[in-house]
């Protein structure tokens, strides 16, 4: 017997963005089926009287409380503010940094928001980001060589949001739909340059899928091939003899996260270097 879901609040508390929080508490809540988190997240927080500010909301609603501060004198007043109030208080990066002041032998420079420089990473994702958006869904396809990797597969196999996981990772990533009966464009055969993978999934996860894009679209739809799943079969056959014919390997998305998906990409990508 399946036990009732339970709630917690989940205070996050960062002198930056606030991203790395937030992916470091979603993967630990996401461990405990029964218990879900109800999210606080407080962004920029740099002085004591914004920390001040922040405990008032913690008072009102209590719970766990993760934090990203580099200035100490800030983070021994939320590690004190939280004793105080008998709340479990976990500083996220103070362990890492920890490690690294171990083994490179000289302590972090203390810099807030550092992994957000302007730098020449930072404005090759977004030139990722922009060549992305541009040549999504088979737009703009006579320049495939400029793409670092080009996903293709039939409607619903999440090439859009993987494109755009991977360009945030600075991969410039183009995605062209395969549709029942058409070829796909010449350059993308031609192509040299970029990895090309196929994502497919199976029949009843892509109809799936497609009936709850049905259910969110106020215009009419034509649903009956859309989702017939003897049809999508047909569309997957011939999606997976394109990427046999070319030599293209395919990667099913059917269990996997976006995450996942964009992981089993790289590797590939490593391997074909």
């Amino acid at each position: 017997m399946n036990k009732p879901q339970s709630f917690f609040h989940l205070h996050l508390i960062s002198d930056a963005t606030g991203e790395t929080l937030l992916a470091a508490g979603r993967a630990a809540s996401a461990q405990y089926k029964d218990a879900r988190a109800i999210e606080h997240i407080y962004p920029l927080i740099r002085t004591e009287k914004q920390v001040a500010k922040v405990f008032e909301d913690i008072e009102e609603e209590p719970g766990i409380i993760l934090y990203t501060v580099v200035d100490q004198k800030l983070a021994r007043g939320i590690d004190e503010r939280c004793a105080t109030m008998g709340l479990p208080c976990v500083s996220v990066l103070e362990p890492v940094l920890t490690v690294f002041q171990s083994y490179l032998g000289t302590p972090a420079g203390r810099r807030v928001g550092a992994q957000h420089v302007l730098d020449a990473e930072y404005f090759r994702r977004i030139d990722a980001l922009n060549f992305t958006m541009e040549h999504d869904d088979g737009q703009l396809p006579a320049n495939m060589d400029d793409a670092d990797i080009v996903l293709v597969g039939i409607s619903r196999t999440s090439k859009t949001p993987t494109s755009i996981y991977l360009a945030n990772r600075g991969i410039k990533t183009a995605n062209i739909p395969i549709v029942l009966g058409v070829p796909v464009p010449e350059s993308l055969v031609n192509a040299k340059t970029p990895l090309i993978v196929g994502l497919i999934a199976t029949a009843e996860r892509i109809s799936h899928v497609r009936q709850n894009r049905i259910l969110g679209n106020s215009s009419s739809y034509e649903a009956s091939d859309y989702v017939d799943r003897a049809a999508i079969t047909e569309e997957l056959a011939y999606a997976r003899q394109i990427c046999t014919r070319h030599g293209w390997p395919m990667i099913d998305v059917s269990r996997r996260s976006i995450e996942e998906t964009a992981a089993a990409i790289v590797a590939l990508r490593g391997k074909s270097r």
